[in-house]
């Protein structure tokens, strides 16, 4: 009996190696002959974790990087040829959430010789952003020329936000159109952070708005929510930019921001992961999907790979309040779970 056994795992795992996938022990092919239900994340398993920025969406105006973004009642502002007419006849909120998005940024943008085109090194996100200050001329090492980052307060799941320090150090003629508006003689030192848009208005006391930072109150903030939750529900990946002038290097960071503006970029799924999970579901098999990002981004993706088909979503704020019996009754039927993190 055991010798048959063995023998059957092995034909199982000889089948599934000609559809490519390698079993390294034998038992592993019983365990998944039993499976009922496959969680996975989002970002680089059902999506292909290749980032583009698509549209920045700055005091009441949204710029289009890509020009196929859909209709918006807000006004559209086209990127000009020269990157100087950009800055120059612009809101200064374009340039700054650019150099922003480059500069507290830990990926760098590689240029291949021979094509002229660029490839990147580091996280697809951040890698995202870099190219989209490039397109506009705002390259990252001549930004930390100006502006060297002097300390950091780095990513983690928890926050959903990452924090740079950096020194004013060059003379205001000298700095780029793109961030002149920073120029304070009593504040020799900035600092940058992005992450979750909505998670950085809890941080935000100001918005930069037409002509410089003004309160952020309810009715920015409302305006806030809805282009966040606007960009989410078509698929974008929402990331917030805020900034601080700080008076010392080692000033409290996180407090007292003011929002620059809002960068929504797109991830598009895996070509081959729809019909896996139609192939999944035929076989029984339910899929579900975990990620840390927006709940409108989540459930976007979930209905259009076919995950979700009732729209419902569950947070990991939602996970904390609920009680064991709850989440029991509630895995039955929600496929599709945002904002969560390892801890849940």
């Amino acid at each position: 009996l055991p010798a048959v056994v063995t023998i059957t795992l092995a034909l199982g795992a000889q089948r599934m190696l000609r559809r490519r996938a390698l079993i390294r022990k034998l038992p592993a092919v019983e365990t998944l002959g039993a499976v009922t239900t496959i969680c996975s994340d989002k970002t680089g398993t059902l999506t292909i974790n290749r980032m583009t920025v698509t549209v920045i969406d700055i005091a009441g105006h949204f710029l289009e990087l890509s020009g196929t973004s859909d209709q918006h009642p807000a006004p559209i502002l086209q990127l000009a040829a020269d990157p100087e007419d950009l800055f120059s006849n612009r809101p200064a909120a374009i340039g700054l959430t650019l150099a922003a998005g480059a500069l507290c940024n830990d990926a760098s943008l590689l240029p291949d010789p021979e094509t002229g085109r660029y490839s990147f090194v580091g996280d697809p996100t951040e890698g995202a952003l870099l190219v989209a200050a490039q397109q506009a001329g705002l390259s990252k090492s001549n930004l930390e020329t100006v502006l060297p980052r002097v300390g950091e307060l780095p990513f983690d799941s928890d926050r959903k936000r990452m924090s740079t320090v950096h020194k004013l150090a060059v003379a205001a003629e000298d700095l780029p159109t793109a961030v002149r508006a920073l120029i304070g003689t009593q504040t020799p030192y900035i600092t940058f952070t992005k992450g979750a848009a909505d998670g950085l208005l809890d941080i935000c006391d100001r918005v930069w708005g037409e002509n410089g930072p003004v309160p952020l109150d309810d009715e920015w903030r409302t305006r806030i929510e809805i282009a966040n939750n606007e960009m989410a529900q078509k698929g974008m990946r929402v990331l917030g930019v805020a900034l601080r002038r700080l008076p010392t290097a080692d000033a409290p960071l996180e407090q007292g921001l003011v929002l620059v503006g809002m960068v929504g970029m797109i991830d598009p799924p895996r070509p081959e992961v729809k019909d896996a999970i139609a192939t999944s579901k035929t076989a029984g098999i339910r899929t579900l999907m975990i990620t840390g990002d927006h709940p409108l981004t989540a459930r976007f993706i979930a209905y259009d790979l076919g995950i979700t088909e009732n729209g419902r979503v569950k947070t990991g704020q939602n996970i904390d309040q609920m009680s064991q019996e709850e989440l029991d009754e509630a895995v039955q039927e929600v496929s599709v779970y945002a904002r969560v993190s390892p801890e849940h």
